[in-house]
């Protein structure tokens, strides 16, 4: 677990621990329940749904998600590609393909999981292009996903040089993505209602148990009883297992792979 980090903002990733690995651990029965038909609006499934027809709905679905998951394919490609910039455009290239729908008929049965699919298509793909074009000539015409290489350059560097195969660093790079999501996602909703100060103060308590946290010295940075804080920091775990979930359920087709999905990805971060 040494050297692992949960990224706030791609620009400045603080170091130290995971959020949410207690809480996956132990996961509070209550934040299980799912809405009754949330699978029915997941990203993945209104992809899948479509296939390969030309439906609005599930391009924008899958551009939003290769938005929001593009850093572990970069990590994959760049570990396979020795010069960076030729990375950066296959990279763009393979999204190019994915949102004409050309690749989503070579989904296979694994396609349940977002991350699964987009893995296989990639190697498939960088199997193809590896020898035919430059880079510079690809992409020609076709719409390209705004992606900030650099900030994608400075994560992969807090990688082992040697140590992952690409298919590693992939998984690992898809956790910690995901786990950004969810706190980008929890500090949004605290935005919104007015207590980002409290959620600057809470976050830490994501990654420690209660016996670790000094509530006293939070309850007085706060301005709030120790009790309060106390209940604040249960809440704000809570609405985080809940996030994550759901940032969880939009990759998966099945309602039954999700907690699968969930032990499978943390086991990344373990070792």
């Amino acid at each position: 677990m040494s050297g692992l980090s949960v990224i706030f903002g791609l620009r400045s990733p603080p170091h130290g621990k995971v959020f949410g690995m207690n809480t996956l651990d132990n996961p509070d029965s209550s934040s299980r329940q799912e809405p009754a038909g949330e699978f029915a609006t997941t990203h993945w499934n209104l992809v899948l749904c479509a296939g390969g027809r030309a439906d609005e709905q599930s391009r924008q679905a899958l551009a939003a998600l290769c938005q929001r998951y593009w850093l572990p394919l970069y990590a994959f490609a760049r570990r396979r590609v020795a010069d960076r910039h030729e990375a950066q455009d296959l990279t763009q290239e393979f999204f190019a393909r994915l949102l004409e729908k050309n690749l989503l008929a070579s989904a296979a049965p694994e396609r349940g999981r977002f991350r699964s699919f987009l893995l296989t298509a990639l190697k498939n793909f960088l199997a193809n292009e590896w020898d035919r074009t430059q880079a510079q000539k690809r992409g020609g015409g076709r719409e390209h996903l705004s992606l900030d290489w650099e900030a994608g350059e400075s994560r992969l560097h807090l990688e082992p040089a040697h140590d992952l195969t690409p298919e590693r660093l992939f998984e690992r790079q898809w956790t910690l993505t995901l786990l950004e999501n969810v706190v980008a996602r929890l500090q949004a909703e605290f935005e919104l209602a007015g207590k980002q100060r409290q959620f600057e103060v809470l976050k830490g308590t994501l990654t420690g148990d209660r016996s670790e946290t000094a509530y006293a010295s939070l309850a007085a940075e706060l301005a709030m009883t120790e009790e309060s804080v106390r209940q604040a920091a249960h809440r704000l775990k809570k609405r985080y297992r809940e996030l994550l979930r759901d940032e969880v359920s939009q990759t998966v087709l099945e309602p039954g792979d999700l907690d699968d999905e969930i032990r499978q990805l943390f086991e990344t971060l373990r070792n």
